[in-house]
């Protein structure tokens, strides 16, 4: 079957509500093979970023905040919302400086994922920032209380297998770093790019 016959063809968007960082919105569709009409929900969002940042030293800037939905303290790796008007790249550099006060010089683009296409559109971008150094002040916004922290490749690893790291986001970054470091967790040869 071909993809452009798995597509529903879409009657009618209803707008729903505004949560500020997210939107609601609802969509009567007919089934591409029997006609069937069901109604679905998205959320509307912006595109997000999540920083892998490598210390000089391989060591891995994290961070651990208490997360409303799951109602625990997760250990993550710094990111955010993409600004209107920014580049993920610009927002993911200005996300490790105001989170963790980390600035680096060497950038690269790790991945791409759709967080959650059944009812999310938005995509998370992935970046791998070497050689990051604390060079600036902490920004926190009012809804941001985080410690951070430094841990070994190895202790990521570990961290990663025994859950103590069991945010999804951030284990899919750290699987597009294994894949660009050929199957395991280290700083990957790849050719630098600036500082966004």
């Amino acid at each position: 079957m071909a993809d452009d016959d798995l597509i529903w063809r879409v009657l009618d968007r209803t707008p729903g509500h505004d949560y500020g960082i997210f939107q609601t919105r609802w969509m009567r569709a007919a089934n591409p093979l029997n006609g069937a009409v069901r109604r679905f929900v998205a959320l509307d969002c912006t595109d997000w970023v999540n920083v892998i940042a490598l210390t000089p030293d391989d060591q891995v800037v994290l961070i651990r905040q208490f997360r409303h939905g799951a109602e625990v303290v997760c250990t993550e790796i710094p990111g955010g919302m993409v600004d209107p008007g920014e580049a993920p790249r610009e927002a993911a550099a200005r996300e490790l400086r105001e989170e963790t006060g980390y600035v680096a010089r060497t950038w690269h683009a790790l991945g791409v994922v759709r967080p959650n296409p059944a009812i999310q559109g938005n995509r998370l971008h992935t970046f791998l920032a070497l050689d990051a150094e604390p060079l600036a002040h902490t920004e926190l916004e009012d809804g941001e209380v985080l410690a951070l922290e430094t841990r070994s490749l190895d202790e990521v690893a570990a961290m990663l297998r025994d859950g103590r790291i069991d945010h999804a986001l951030v284990a899919v970054a750290f699987a597009h770093l294994a894949l660009a470091a050929g199957g395991r967790l280290a700083r990957p040869a790849l050719a630098p790019a600036p500082e966004p």
